[in-house]
């Protein structure tokens, strides 16, 4: 009875310890954004047992670099479909790794979408438009869920910033998306100039984005790029902005 006894108390001590520490590991992942992806039976399906039973080893970063040699192979010979495919396999293995998310996105929505448009062996225009949208779309998918697993990254902002002003002219999308790129303390000078210009394409914020470009100006020369410059010289002219109040540009800056 004791041996039982002392073996039912070891179970019970085993028992809270584990869970403990499953209780530490499960805030862990929470903590690192995890939640977003999930090993489960149609990963297992389409990367096969082996490097499933590897990923939860804990070699996801290793499969994960593996499948991306083959994305890039698909992607060289124009397999989209497949580039796809193996980039929802490895953001779903890595989804901390910045990287993937960005070249998913930048092999969607920049090279599958153009090569699709200039596709020979389809002669409606019509049906080449709607696929080049239709990979615009599945990058903008990748920049979006890359964020929901990596929040505290700016680079992925600043990406999709990038995404919606370029190919989607949503100039408010790209706004606010340069602006949340801006916030980080790590963020690149230009994001908040850019996020500035993309305010001032949009249709009754002349007023702030002028306001926003004028702060950033006042900065210092740093700042002033020709490109702020044409930019505030621009709304100065749309918004009738006195002489007076006007902000001093030095004669001769290129437009």
């Amino acid at each position: 009875m004791k041996r039982i006894a002392a073996a039912l108390a070891a179970l019970l001590l085993f028992g809270g310890v584990k869970f403990q520490m499953e209780q530490a590991i499960d805030q862990a992942h929470r903590n690192a954004y995890f939640r977003g992806a999930h090993l489960n039976l149609s990963l297992r399906e389409q990367i096969g047992q082996g490097a499933f039973l590897a990923a939860l080893s804990g070699f996801r970063g290793v499969i994960a670099d593996i499948l991306s040699l083959e994305a890039n192979e698909a992607w060289q010979n124009t397999q989209w479909s497949r580039v796809i495919m193996l980039y929802n396999q490895i953001t779903t293995l890595a989804p901390r790794m910045v990287l993937h998310w960005e070249m998913a996105a930048n092999y969607m929505a920049f090279d599958a979408s153009v090569s699709v448009l200039e596709d020979p062996r389809q002669p409606r225009q019509a049906l080449r438009v709607k696929a080049s949208r239709e990979y615009i779309q599945v990058g903008r998918d990748f920049l979006e869920r890359g964020i929901r697993n990596n929040p505290d990254r700016h680079a992925l902002y600043s990406r999709l910033g990038f995404l919606l002003m370029e190919k989607l002219k949503d100039h408010q999308g790209a706004y606010e998306a340069y602006t949340q790129a801006s916030k980080f303390p790590d963020a690149l000078g230009y994001e908040e100039r850019f996020a500035a210009y993309e305010l001032s394409k949009c249709p009754g914020k002349e007023a702030q984005a002028y306001a926003l470009l004028v702060e950033i100006y006042r900065r210092g020369k740093r700042e002033q790029t020709p490109t702020l410059l044409h930019r505030i010289r621009a709304l100065e002219e749309k918004l009738n902005i006195s002489s007076e109040q006007r902000v001093y540009i030095p004669a001769g800056t290129p437009p």
